[in-house]
């Protein structure tokens, strides 16, 4: 079986897009399959165009009440489980650190701060004596 892409121009017959499961019929006179170049399209001839679509709507008429079962199961399911889950994730929110990557508070280390008898270092008396004198030099 041939392979098409939406938009090409093409003979008349039956082409099958298999994502949207959908036949276009193109006219005896042809023309151009519907959709953009990313739509893919089997030519198909009549005797299994006739023999597929009934087994597909079978199928669909089968599995439409199971879809509906299963979306009211897992609703169900989602309300149940949803308090404990929002009570689970406070837990885990008071317990985890308030850690965020790239954020910096600058803050130092428990235990940095100065101590009052603590000595300075010649270079630094020097380097504050600097800073003082080019603050004094702007004024």
């Amino acid at each position: 079986m041939a392979s098409y892409t939406g938009g090409m121009k093409v003979g008349s017959g039956y082409y099958w897009n298999p994502r949207r499961w959908g036949v276009e019929v193109v006219p005896p006179e042809g023309g151009r399959l519907p959709g953009d170049v990313g739509a893919k399209y089997m030519k198909l001839p009549f005797p299994v165009v006739l023999a597929v679509l009934p087994i597909a709507g079978l199928v669909f008429l089968m599995f439409l009440p199971l879809i509906g079962f299963v979306l009211f199961a897992n609703a169900i399911a989602r309300k149940l489980t949803g308090g404990a889950r929002r009570g689970a994730k406070e837990l885990a929110s008071t317990v985890s650190p308030g850690w965020a990557p790239g954020e910096a508070h600058l803050t130092g280390k428990a235990g940095e701060e100065k101590r009052a008898g603590e000595a300075k270092t010649p270079e630094l008396e020097e380097l504050e004596k600097e800073i003082a004198a080019r603050k004094d030099e702007r004024k």
